[in-house]
């Protein structure tokens, strides 16, 4: 999506808010001894109680309203009787529609106690994102993204995963720029519109390199190799100032 007008501007700010608000209460709501089921519903109900709708719901026929991804699970894992322990890695993505216009979402939360090189993971995770974003303007190179960000995992020494890309957004969940890397792509060639609205979100990790299909559920991907891995994602749009962030917790 390419913004054109105030209007969708302003849709897109709601529905920005709605899922980074979701997102950050069902991170609070995380606790050892839930299930991942129980986690999801907090979700579906915040989302209904601000009259949007599950996006991965609504476009894929997911099988919950987020996805809840845990420790060796590192992407579109399916809520059910799984229960959360002290120590785990939980991912959780929340993407929504409202009134027409799409916005996504995810961050990683450790449960306690963390290990130092988790909790170390995390606060990079977060970096890294950021690393991203602060390389988005209007006429500016896609390919920057994942170099920067590849740059960064590169210094501190983590490892990206290279088959799980951003994503263009707005009126639908998915759409172009389509499989927008977040590693370094000499091969990507595109450059950012003025008012292009699209997620950044890698996934860094302490070894893995690829999500493979778990194949039980036909959803949940794994990491692989096996090994920790963290996301964090935001919805933004380019402007000729810069990106504007519109899935920071009450920003519309």
């Amino acid at each position: 999506m390419t913004l054109t007008n105030e209007s969708d501007f302003e849709r897109l700010k709601v529905i920005g808010r709605i899922v980074a608000d979701v997102l950050q209460a069902m991170g609070r709501a995380l606790e050892p001894g839930m299930t991942t089921a129980e986690l999801d519903a907090i979700g579906r109900r915040l989302l209904e109680a601000a009259g949007a709708r599950s996006a991965p719901e609504l476009s894929y026929g997911f099988p919950g309203a987020t996805c809840i991804s845990v420790n060796e699970e590192i992407a579109h894992g399916v809520p059910g009787d799984r229960r959360i322990a002290a120590g785990d890695l939980v991912n959780i993505d929340v993407s929504a529609e409202k009134d027409g216009i799409f916005a996504d979402t995810g961050a990683s939360f450790a449960v306690p106690p963390t290990e130092a090189r988790i909790a170390r993971l995390t606060r990079d995770g977060k970096q890294a994102l950021w690393t991203g974003v602060r390389q988005v303007a209007a006429d500016r190179p896609l390919g920057a993204i994942g170099t920067a960000i590849q740059a960064f995992a590169d210094k501190r020494g983590y490892s990206l995963v290279r088959n799980l890309a951003s994503h263009g957004v707005g009126t639908s969940l998915h759409e172009d720029p389509k499989e927008l890397p977040t590693w370094h792509a000499p091969e990507e060639r595109r450059r950012i519109a003025d008012g292009l609205v699209f997620t950044i979100e890698p996934f860094l990790s302490l070894g893995a390199e690829w999500a493979a299909d778990r194949g039980d559920d036909g959803w949940t991907l794994l990491s692989e190799p096996r090994a920790p891995t963290v996301q964090y994602e935001h919805t933004m749009v380019a402007t000729k100032r810069g990106p504007t962030v519109v899935t920071l917790p009450g920003a519309a």
